[in-house]
């Protein structure tokens, strides 16, 4: 049973709400509700919560942050669910400044997630849409058994970042489509406008002829193909093609469903959190503050923000970089002139002075509308991509450290901002995770399925890979092959039920229906600390 929110507290709640508007700020309405510890740390072992289905991860996660809190290791001072309405829980033991510093925090988070391309897609009820899923699964818990259920679930939890994050916002013909291509719909080899004169030179019928060939060989080829292009969401092509029961294939839908409800949080940390702090810094001082309570605020807040030489806080890179980009909008330190300027003391000084590239900062400034804009269509990898400079990177110290095994202490091995920067990105594409894709769902004609790494610099775990490809398999139901590349070197990893097998691949081996050739993904390199 929640506490109640007291009459200071809902008071505040409301009087904060309307400073976080005439800010700028857009949020579905806030419900808050006041827990305790124990309360809090039930609730975010369950992602935040309230209801989930019965799963011992649950369980676990919940004796991790009692023992957290227990000994002094870290508390939960807010969560916030991304629903409409949005729902946040604050601990009853919490300050008053620290409650409102909450709630401004969480109005933040409000407008992220209303506002933000990478939440757009996301269920705006996915608070009942959870306790749908609690009661669905206990269903089948009922049916078939509770070690059966659960066996199932962690075989499918082992999957859930098999997941193609990008396809929420694309259109693609569906791979089960039974409509039959239209004569008029068939592709045709491509032919230049031109005059009757000069069509034999422009478009040559050899060249006609041979395009046709190629196009006919291609629509042949794909014919049967299953999928007929690589599909990066596994757990949709296990969902429309293994043999499942009922009950497996609901659960399946149920993980991949909650994966994709809570891959834009991971694709936006630093931004959702740096956006969140700027404004509770920025309400807390200039709304809500009493003078009592400065000092228990910029303990806590400066807390939240701390770093250490080699770790990376999001709190703390997120509001930083927000905080360059609306100054460097506000002086004039942006567009092609800023950008080819070489002289590192000019930039730093660039707009200081009087002259045409300051600005006139306000409430209306041109920094605070880019902000604005780049919370709306941003994730933390086009964020950095964009925004990162080297004055940056020299004023927060982001450097490549490792720890000297003569003194203990962590020092400098790398200023090279390209370098960086590319080790940045590389950390937040795909969570420094390998693209698997499957490639082809009858590997030899024997219903095998046969998947596909596409190498952008992340080499496989191998004991991962084995027991991943178990898990795939245990859903497929027949052998799985997943082609990698470790040190360079092409391997087919196997699992057949019983047994697995790594092999070098040669030339020998039959080839699957798809490639990966890694040509829409951009390559970067990887470099260590």
């Amino acid at each position: 049973m929640f506490i109640a929110l007291t009459t200071e507290l809902r008071e505040w709640a409301e009087r904060i709400a309307e400073f976080a508007r005439s800010e700028g700020l857009d949020f579905y309405d806030t419900i808050f509700e006041v827990l305790t510890v124990d309360q809090v740390n039930q609730v975010a072992a369950y992602g935040g919560f309230p209801q989930r289905y019965p799963h011992w991860k649950f369980g676990m996660e919940y004796e991790r942050l009692r023992k957290q809190h227990t000994y002094g290791l870290g508390k939960i001072y807010e969560m916030v669910i991304n629903n409409d309405p949005c729902y946040a829980y604050l601990l009853n033991d919490n300050a008053v400044v620290d409650q409102k510093t909450v709630m401004a925090h969480v109005y933040g988070h409000g407008d992220f997630f209303k506002n933000n391309t990478w939440f757009s897609k996301t269920n705006r009820k996915m608070m009942d849409e959870m306790a749908n899923h609690a009661t669905r699964i206990r269903r089948y818990v009922e049916r078939v058994g509770l070690e059966k259920v659960e066996c199932f679930i962690d075989t499918c939890l082992s999957l859930e970042n098999l997941i193609d994050p990008h396809s929420q916002f694309m259109r693609r013909e569906s791979p089960r489509s039974a409509v039959p291509r239209r004569p008029e719909d068939k592709k045709v080899a491509t032919r230049f406008p031109a005059k009757a004169y000069m069509d034999r030179y422009i478009n040559p019928a050899e060249q006609m002829a041979a395009e046709e060939r190629e196009i006919d060989e291609a629509a042949h080829d794909a014919v049967g193909k299953n999928p007929p292009a690589p599909q990066r969401d596994i757990l949709l092509f296990l969902l429309e093609n293994a043999p499942l029961e009922d009950w497996q294939a609901d659960i399946l839908g149920i993980v991949r469903e909650e994966a994709y409800y809570f891959s834009p949080q991971g694709q936006t940390k630093i931004m959702n959190e740096g956006w969140a702090s700027y404004w509770h810094s920025t309400i807390m001082t200039n709304y809500c503050l009493r003078d009592e309570e400065l000092i228990t605020y910029c303990e806590h807040h400066s807390g939240t923000l701390a770093t250490s030489p080699g770790r990376l806080n999001p709190y703390k890179l997120g509001i930083e970089l927000l905080r360059d980009i609306e100054q460097r909008w506000n002086t004039g330190r942006y567009g092609l002139e800023y950008e080819q300027c070489e002289d590192m003391d000019e930039r730093r000084n660039w707009g200081k002075g009087k002259g045409p590239k300051g600005r006139v900062v306000g409430c209306d400034s041109p920094g605070r509308q880019k902000i604005f804009d780049v919370r709306k269509t941003h994730n933390d990898v086009t964020f950095l991509d964009e925004f990162l400079t080297p004055e940056f990177v020299d004023d927060q110290k982001l450097y490549h450290y490792r720890q000297d095994p003569a003194t203990g202490r962590m020092v400098v091995v790398d200023r090279d901002f390209r370098r960086i920067k590319q080790q940045m990105l590389f950390m937040l594409t795909n969570h420094a995770q390998p693209y698997i894709y499957a490639l082809d769902g009858n590997y030899r004609n024997r219903g095998e399925l046969y998947l596909g790494q596409r190498h952008v610099g992340v080499d496989l775990d191998i004991k991962y890979s084995v027991e991943t490809l178990k898990s795939i398999q245990q859903i497929w139901g027949r052998p799985v092959h997943l082609h990698a590349v470790i040190d360079e070197t092409p391997i087919l990893f196997t699992y057949d039920g019983e047994q697995g097998t790594q092999q070098q691949i040669d030339e020998s081996l039959p080839a699957p229906a798809n490639s990966v050739d890694g040509s829409d993904i951009p390559k970067r390199e990887p470099i260590g600390f």
